[in-house]
C-alpha cells in the first residue's frame, strides 16, 4: 500500500498525479501504482477520470470531484480523509494538476498545514510544446490562459512585450484568433508556434509569423485547447535605440516609420515609437505621414 513517504505521522499522504494529455501510453508506472493503491481519487471531472481509470482496470474506493468551483468544500473533504490516515490522489483531466488546472488550492493548504504530499513527474503540455516548438528553451516564461476580457488581455501582453525569453500561453479555440490578433498588435511581427492535439494522432505544430495570425489556423482546425509560443524580444528596445539622436538624423518621419516596420514592428507600434523618439504626439506623426505619402 501507499506509504507516508514524507512523514511519520498517522496522517495520509496526498499524491499529485499527472495524467496523459492525449496518448494514454504516456502515463507512468508509478502513477498507475499510486492510483491503484489510493483510498480516494479527487478528480477535475469524475466522468473523464473514470474512463482513464477503467481503461487501466483501476477502481478506487472513492472517486469525487475536485474543481475550481468546489475547491473549498472538496479540499476540506481531502483534509478530513488525510486526517483519518487515508492516502489519495488528486488529478486533473489532462497533464499536471495545479498548472492552469485545479489542484493549486489544495497544494497551498497542505503546505500551510504541514500535511504529507508527494508530486509525481509526468505528462505536461507546456514543456512538451516548448521542446517541440524549435524556439529558445534557454529561458521561457509561462502565462497560462489570457484573460477573456480584451482590455485585461491586452494589458497583460503590453506588460510582457519587452521580455526577451520565449513566452508560452494556453488558449482555447474560441479565443485563439482574438489573442493572436492582440499579440500581433502589441508584440509586432514575431515567430509564433501553435501546438495542437499534443501526443494524439493528429498532433500538429503550426509555425509562422504573428502577421499571419488570421490565416495560420483554418476555421475547422481550431478545436481543443492549444499551446501558443512566441519568440521573445530579440532586439534592444526601440525607444532606447531611438534615444540616440544620430540614429534619426537626416531621416524623414516616413522613412523612420518604414525602417521600424522593416525591423518587425507593425505600423501602429512604429508610429508610437517614432512619436516617443521625436517628442511628438502619435496624431502628429500620423498627420505628417499623410502629407509625406
Amino acid at each position: 500500500m501507499i506509504m507516508n513517504d514524507l512523514s511519520q505521522s498517522t496522517r495520509g499522504t496526498l499524491y499529485v498525479v499527472p495524467t496523459p494529455i492525449g496518448n494514454l501510453e504516456d502515463i507512468t508506472l508509478r502513477a498507475l501504482r499510486v492510483l491503484k493503491e489510493a483510498h480516494f481519487v479527487a478528480a477535475e471531472d469524475t466522468r473523464h477520470t473514470k474512463k482513464l481509470l477503467t481503461h487501466f482496470d483501476i477502481h478506487p474506493a472513492e472517486l469525487f470531484s475536485y474543481r475550481e468551483h468546489n475547491s473549498r468544500e472538496a479540499g476540506a473533504k481531502i483534509i478530513a480523509l488525510l486526517e483519518q490516515g487515508r492516502s489519495g490522489a488528486v488529478v486533473s483531466d489532462a497533464g499536471m494538476p495545479a498548472i492552469s488546472d485545479p489542484g493549486l488550492t489544495i497544494v497551498v493548504d497542505l503546505v500551510k498545514l504541514g500535511y504529507p504530499m508527494v508530486v509525481l513527474p509526468g505528462p505536461n503540455a507546456l514543456l512538451t510544446a516548448l521542446v517541440g516548438s524549435g524556439l529558445s528553451t534557454e529561458a521561457f516564461s509561462f502565462h497560462g490562459f489570457l484573460d477573456r476580457q480584451a482590455k485585461w488581455r491586452r494589458a497583460a501582453l503590453e506588460f510582457l512585450k519587452m521580455r526577451p525569453e520565449t513566452l508560452v500561453f494556453y488558449e482555447s479555440p474560441h479565443r485563439i484568433h482574438k489573442s493572436l490578433a492582440d499579440m500581433h498588435a502589441i508584440f509586432g511581427d514575431r515567430q509564433v508556434v501553435i501546438a495542437k492535439e499534443l501526443t494524439k494522432v493528429h498532433e500538429r505544430y503550426v509555425r509562422g509569423r504573428l502577421s499571419e495570425w488570421n490565416t495560420l489556423l483554418s476555421p475547422d482546425a481550431t478545436r481543443g485547447e492549444m499551446v501558443v509560443l512566441i519568440e521573445g524580444m530579440t532586439a534592444a528596445p526601440v525607444s532606447q535605440e531611438m534615444s540616440n539622436s544620430a540614429s534619426i538624423e537626416g531621416e524623414s518621419i516616413a522613412q523612420h516609420v518604414n525602417r521600424l516596420m522593416d525591423e518587425g514592428l507593425d505600423k501602429k507600434e512604429a508610429m508610437r515609437e517614432v512619436a516617443k523618439a521625436r517628442g511628438m504626439s502619435r496624431r502628429a506623426v500620423y498627420q505628417t505621414l499623410l502629407l509625406q505619402e
